[in-house]
């Protein structure tokens, strides 16, 4: 048992740079909020709902975190700071991390269909800052999900999600996300298509003017009367 929480702790430290120590990451509360969900999971399992339900909501009130008893978390979640809704449905694999103010949402319950409701996040996936994921759809292995992001539909393996409604950067997957992406957006190349056309666009007008510029300057070497009556 010690031994698992110490590789929980070290593999939330390979991912945030801010802690200096196993105590540090110990006083985290999505540390505590995952190790209150184990609790009140294992009381939802054997139908203590409103036992479940109470420890639930203690553990809303210290961590700012809420996850529903019923929700299926794998290995290593690391929820980083907090005020994280994660759904009855949801299912999360492992080695999932979580920024702040995230929402694991579900359909609407009035339209009568039961059963699953909130969305499936598979193995080593990121999610930023503020992103919605709504509904029972699945975040395949691998994926980033950018900060405010709105997902409504599968996010295939790999794929990095982003904007309103989002969508895929088109970025291929053995490209990036070999490592681990902190806050699930590319900071550091452009992750708009949009983006990645202007830069293209710019570069051809600056090789036409290239262009053009040596054409000028062979035609008034090759016709100096030209060059006279410029």
């Amino acid at each position: 048992m010690l031994g698992g929480l110490t590789r929980y702790l070290d593999s939330i430290s390979e991912r945030d740079p801010a802690p200096r120590s196993r105590m540090e990451v110990l006083l985290y509360p999505g540390v505590w909020a995952v190790f209150w969900h184990r609790v009140a999971h294992a009381m939802f399992n054997v139908r203590l709902f409103f036992l479940a339900r109470w420890v639930n909501h203690i553990s809303r009130f210290l961590t700012a975190i809420d996850i529903h008893p019923g929700a299926k978390i794998g290995k290593n979640l690391f929820v980083d700071h907090g005020f994280t809704v994660i759904g009855e449905t949801a299912e999360i694999g492992d080695n999932v991390t979580i920024y702040q103010c995230v929402t694991l949402g579900g359909t609407n319950p009035t339209n009568g269909k039961g059963g699953k409701r909130h969305p499936t996040l598979q193995d080593n996936v990121i999610v930023g800052s503020g992103a919605q994921i709504l509904g029972p759809i699945t975040v395949g292995v691998r994926a980033r999900v950018g900060a405010n992001a709105v997902v409504t539909e599968d996010v295939p393996e790999g794929a990095t999600m982003v904007g309103v409604k989002a969508r895929s950067t088109l970025v291929k997957a053995e490209t990036w996300a070999k490592e681990f992406m902190p806050y699930g957006t590319p900071c550091k190349e452009p992750c708009e298509p949009g983006a990645q056309r202007i830069d293209d666009l710019e570069a051809e007008i600056a090789e036409l003017r290239g262009q053009v510029e040596a054409l000028m300057a062979e035609r008034e070497t090759a016709d100096p009367a030209a060059r006279k009556s410029s």
